[in-house]
């Protein structure tokens, strides 16, 4: 089952810069797919796309299809609250907010109206599970966020889009700043919550898109040069560019 269909998508930014040229790929449901290639190949604009987090910078043109569910999220009529929400984003750095680590948690929740303290209480302890945190902060949940290590605080910014009860869950180089100890539970996580989620990932290096990836996407100057199974696309791909790309001859 296809969770994202994407058709026929170009985007321009304002500068002139093309950042993806008729990209078409289909995202399947609970599995990782990864997107990988150079920096400035389009990756990270596409992940933008899925959530509709590019309307915030300066788009000047935009065309195609982006299918979630079989509902066109660049639609202007689209709820777009509505779509975060079940498209939850986690970025390269994390980004604690500057309260308790379950305040943090519930900080979607809260925004949505949500005011009984058994459900927040419940969410939180889900969610910190579910983000293989809670058996480090279960105890200090009221400390503040900011003093948790960076592989802490990268989790608990993937707890607070659990949070929320996600279909999908966006992640942008979301290892790209911890240490490689950090960096296993991370991908550890991902392998479990693939089961319940799907995962869409830039990964900061090919070595952890080869460890994480059920399917993979090769990008280069915002094209989509190819794009199929781990297997196929880091052992024996079909375009010279992504072989010489794995291999390391460039990038």
């Amino acid at each position: 089952m296809d969770k994202f269909v994407i058709e026929d998508l170009s985007l321009n930014y304002s500068d002139g810069t093309e950042s993806l040229k008729h990209v078409s790929m289909r995202i399947r449901a609970n599995a990782i797919t990864v997107l990988f290639g150079p920096a400035g190949g389009g990756k990270s604009t596409l992940l933008r796309a899925l959530n509709r987090l590019n309307d915030l910078a300066d788009v000047t043109s935009i065309s195609g299809r982006v299918l979630f569910n079989g509902q066109n999220v660049l639609d202007p009529a689209i709820d777009v609250i509505s779509l975060r929400r079940k498209v939850g984003m986690v970025f390269a750095r994390p980004i604690v907010l500057p309260m308790s680590i379950y305040e943090n948690v519930v900080y979607g929740l809260r925004r949505a109206g949500e005011r009984d303290r058994r459900k927040l209480d419940a969410a939180v302890e889900r969610a910190l599970r579910q983000a293989a945190l809670w058996d480090e902060v279960y105890d200090r949940l009221f400390d503040q966020a900011a003093e948790l290590s960076g592989g802490q605080q990268q989790r608990l910014c993937l707890a607070r889009v659990l949070a929320n009860q996600p279909e999908v869950i966006l992640l942008d180089e979301p290892t790209s700043a911890l240490d490689p100890i950090a960096t296993a539970k991370i991908e550890a996580t991902l392998q479990e919550l693939k089961e319940e989620y799907t995962i869409v990932i830039a990964p900061h290096n090919t070595q952890q898109a080869v460890r994480v990836a059920d399917d993979a996407a090769f990008f280069l100057m915002g094209e989509l040069i190819e794009f199929g199974p781990r297997e196929k696309i880091f052992i024996t791909p079909t375009d010279q560019r992504t072989l010489d790309y794995v291999q390391g001859r460039f990038g």
